[in-house]
């Protein structure tokens, strides 16, 4: 708390760093650029390379650290002792996942003893959060985009595993025109009579997607979750200085999605979410989702989104050439070796500098979460300004800083506490949903229509 508060009083968000340890995988997912099916080189950075990216992530006071590829599990004595290297050096939130392949063939004789081995490996380290992949509410199309099949019916086998070790995995969400199955997937706007028609059935379609890709986390054994927003980097006002290094995005329609049609996205996340969130941990905070409606929305100018801090507080290491850019979708802007950068001098963003090109999660829901706070004492009249404009903003800001403390900031090495997330299972506001939902109790029934 002593160096969040440091920070934040010093204008700066405690440092995140991303570091793709390769670009190797074996997954075939159609959303992403480093899909084993895709030809190109591929790259891993050195073991003692990362070492010294560690070494100098901690003298620069970088809290955390996530481990990323390509497929980061390809390796595992390699990423066991990265993460245990990370946690010698002081940093304290480390962080990793998979999309899943460890989790096939759960009907064969040693999927226990090979999960076990997995998940000991991981108990046995500063590890504080896991996360495994899913694509979709409907087990078949997950497995077919990752060409792993019955990777879901081991996810559900394998949970109890890693919950027996302490560690309680977050599921993560892609989101892609899949999501919610044929529902989704065969949605098209030619089908309909207008865009106020379109933009009606594509909020319902997507709630209703939501809706059961939650229950179905839940039902698989997930305590935790968190949501990757759509990247794709084609429209021409993202373009401008954006040439994207981390290659988990594509041009395909999949992902792309319309201005409009990402606000509807983003309110039909919103609603949903408010209705799961005393059943599930869920990361994504509904401040920084209302941020990216009014974005896509042009709403802004009353209460602007808070600039991303990639480049200034968050920073991505590059697998190809070891190298520091501001995020993995700025690739223009390279700083060189993470050893040789003085993160500490990047100044933060004036307003008019603030980059909003993209909806890369990782950094752009920190930023929103911590703008209100640094604006606090770096520009208290423009808060109180943000503040009268929109107050009901201030109530959605301060709910996610409540609901993160229910939620033990997510800490994945504890299980949930029902009692605490109780708290948040009020009735949906209907500005925000289909219909209304009340719950009591978090296992309480939903009914999907």
């Amino acid at each position: 708390m002593t160096v969040v508060l440091r920070s934040i009083l010093n204008n700066r968000i405690p440092g995140q760093l991303v570091v793709q340890i390769t670009d190797r995988c074996n997954a075939c997912c159609p959303q992403c650029g480093m899909r084993a099916t895709e030809s190109f080189a591929r790259s891993t950075l050195e073991t003692g390379t990362i070492k010294k990216i560690i070494d100098a992530a901690a003298c620069r006071g970088v809290q955390a650290i996530s481990f990323t590829g390509g497929e980061p599990l390809l390796d595992l004595p390699r990423l066991v002792a990265l993460i245990r290297y990370a946690g010698d050096a002081g940093i304290p939130f480390i962080r990793t996942g998979t999309n899943g392949y460890m989790f096939r063939h759960p009907e064969s004789a040693g999927f226990e003893n090979r999960v076990g081995h997995l998940v000991d490996r991981l108990a046995d380290s500063p590890l504080r959060n896991f996360w495994i992949s899913l694509d979709s509410a409907v087990d078949q199309i997950h497995e077919q985009m990752r060409g792993l099949p019955g990777v879901v019916a081991g996810i559900a086998k394998a949970l109890p595993i890693f919950h027996r070790a302490g560690i309680y995995p977050a599921v993560n969400l892609g989101i892609n025109r899949n999501v919610g199955g044929d529902a989704t997937r065969l949605l098209h706007r030619q089908d309909f009579g207008s865009d106020e028609s379109y933009l009606k059935a594509f909020y319902s379609r997507y709630l209703t997607a939501f809706e059961r890709f939650y229950r179905r986390a839940i039902d698989l054994g997930f305590t935790m979750a968190n949501t990757c927003y759509p990247m794709s980097i084609d429209r021409p006002e993202c373009e401008q200085g954006l040439n994207a290094v981390y290659a988990a995005t594509t041009v395909a329609e999949i992902v792309r999605f319309t201005p409009s049609e990402k606000q509807m996205l983003f309110k039909a996340l919103i609603a949903v979410i408010r209705r799961f969130r005393s059943m599930i941990r869920i990361f994504s905070p509904l401040c920084s989702l209302e941020s990216l409606i009014r974005q896509y929305g042009n709403e802004g100018m009353a209460w602007p989104p808070y600039g991303c801090r990639g480049g200034v507080d968050f920073f991505f290491v590059n697998a190809a050439d070891g190298r520091v850019y501001p995020c993995g979708y700025r690739g223009n802007e390279r700083y060189g070796s993470l050893w040789e950068v003085d993160i500490g001098r990047m100044n933060p963003p004036v307003e008019e500098d603030t980059c909003r090109q993209c909806d890369w999660e990782c950094f752009r829901d920190p930023s929103e979460l911590f703008g209100p706070l640094l604006e606090t004492f770096s520009n208290p009249l423009g808060l109180i300004r943000r503040m009268a404009s929109r107050p009901r903003s201030l109530a959605t800001w301060a709910g996610d800083l409540f609901y993160y403390r229910s939620c033990s900031f997510f800490n994945g090495r504890r299980p949930p506490d029902f009692q605490k997330l109780n708290r948040f299972s009020p009735t949906v506001d209907e500005a925000g949903s289909a219909s209304a939902f009340k719950y009591s109790q978090f296992n309480e029934k939903l009914s999907v229509s």
